[in-house]
């Protein structure tokens, strides 16, 4: 079985080297305890709470677990006995080692409520997606930036793709199983997964009483990715109450299976839409939810765009967590329609980009002025507009003028 090695190390040996403690989080089967279980030294413990003696102790008496898995550790699913989180502070507290313990976690509701509470200056917490298009190729980009020498650095380094390529990589989706052994199939993955995610990570941890119907709200989401979030429509098509609607989101968006983009605004900007943006993170997921039986229908399907969108932004927001930094990513919509896709903000600059399935969009870059109104505002949150990207199926990086280029999307 092939190993898909993860741009995430550096920032987790960093981690290790800086906090006694280091949780790796994120949302099922991202490969987590497979690339812990890869970076352990010869000498770390592995030990995971998966088996239920192993669980037992751990819950049950904390002291004595730690007395027979001594650190160097690497916990596994360190969910499943938070009690273990104050006799770990009690450990660290007393050591004061570096890179002791190294944890990792699935269900991310009620644990970090414990962690934030109990290993608070303590721990160092790393987010783990799914591959990134970097990964899988091998090129190991650094965070996305907009600029002509990062560009062309990247363009030289990638392999290119062509449009049926992109969409075969978003019919599969980000799933380290799914390309690490070819033999498994896509839909009886995709249904154990959302099964499992289902009758353990939701049903344990909140209290959803119908399980077919919070099934039918994931699939509404998933038919809505690259959409503002709308609550009234998401309840209304399911037959929820717009606060049910809210709190399931919310439980998506926690455990990792959708991202929410926030808008960027100011003070001068008093019409702007404050409604996030919604994207399903693993495309490949969206698809099974949704219906696509192919990569072909989907590339010629009406969610061919929303798709492609989707799989952009996700894309660059883990080019930023794979780094272990926060993604400064926002998007811009106002009521008059004007809407940019993604805004990268970054040292009081905006970076625009547009996201186009084409080869050369026209006009793509017309609503970038808009941002000169943030450089205008008296007393708010102040931005320069920077160069901005128009991502799409382009061949090459190519300037559309002096602040703005084509980006090929494969470079990501």
């Amino acid at each position: 079985m092939l190993y898909y090695s993860r741009i995430l190390e550096k920032a987790i040996l960093k981690t290790s080297n800086t906090f006694p403690v280091v949780l790796v989080t994120g949302p099922r089967q991202v490969g987590k305890t497979t690339l812990l279980t890869k970076m352990a030294e010869e000498n770390r413990t592995i030990v995971s709470l998966d088996n239920p003696t192993i669980r037992s102790l751990a819950k049950e008496d904390p002291e004595l677990f730690l007395q027979r898995y001594k650190p160097p550790v690497l916990i596994d699913e360190v969910q499943y006995a938070p009690e273990l989180f104050i006799y770990i502070k009690i450990y660290v507290d007393k050591h004061k080692n570096n890179g002791d313990f190294w944890l990792t976690g699935s269900q991310a509701f009620q644990m970090m409520e414990r962690v934030t509470e109990s290993l608070a200056g303590r721990v160092g917490i790393i987010k783990l997606n799914g591959l990134s298009n970097s990964e899988i190729t091998g090129t190991f980009h650094d965070e996305f930036k907009i600029d002509m020498d990062s560009l062309v650095e990247r363009m030289h380094s990638s392999k290119a793709m062509d449009i049926m390529s992109f969409f075969d990589r978003i019919y599969n989706g980000s799933m380290p199983r799914l390309y690490e052994n070819t033999e498994v199939s896509r839909e009886q993955y995709f249904e154990s997964y959302i099964e499992t995610y289902i009758t353990r990570d939701i049903k344990e941890l909140t209290k959803v009483a119908d399980e077919t119907m919070f099934l039918n709200f994931i699939r509404g989401v998933a038919a809505r990715t690259a959409t503002n979030v709308n609550y009234t429509e998401l309840a209304e098509e399911i037959g929820i109450s717009s606060p049910t609607a809210k709190q399931w989101l919310s439980l998506l968006v926690t455990s990792g299976l959708v991202l929410l983009i926030q808008p960027f605004s100011n003070n001068a900007l008093h019409r702007v839409i404050k409604t996030p943006r919604m994207y399903f993170m693993d495309t490949g997921i969206c698809a099974y939810l949704t219906g696509w039986n192919s990569p072909e229908a989907l590339e010629r399907g009406a969610m061919n765009g929303a798709f492609f969108e989707t799989w952009v932004v996700t894309e660059i927001y883990k080019s930023y967590t794979n780094v272990g930094k926060n993604p400064p990513l926002y998007f811009y919509r106002d009521s008059n329609n004007k809407e940019i896709d993604l805004l990268i903000y970054q040292n009081g600059t905006l970076y625009p980009i547009e996201i186009k399935k084409g080869t050369q969009p026209k006009n793509a870059t017309k609503n970038f002025n808009v941002l000169k109104r943030f450089s205008d505002d008296k007393g708010g949150q102040k931005a320069a507009a920077g160069n901005g990207a128009v991502i799409c199926l382009a061949s090459d990086v190519v300037p559309i003028d002096r602040m703005n280029y084509y980006v090929p999307a494969w470079i990501i």
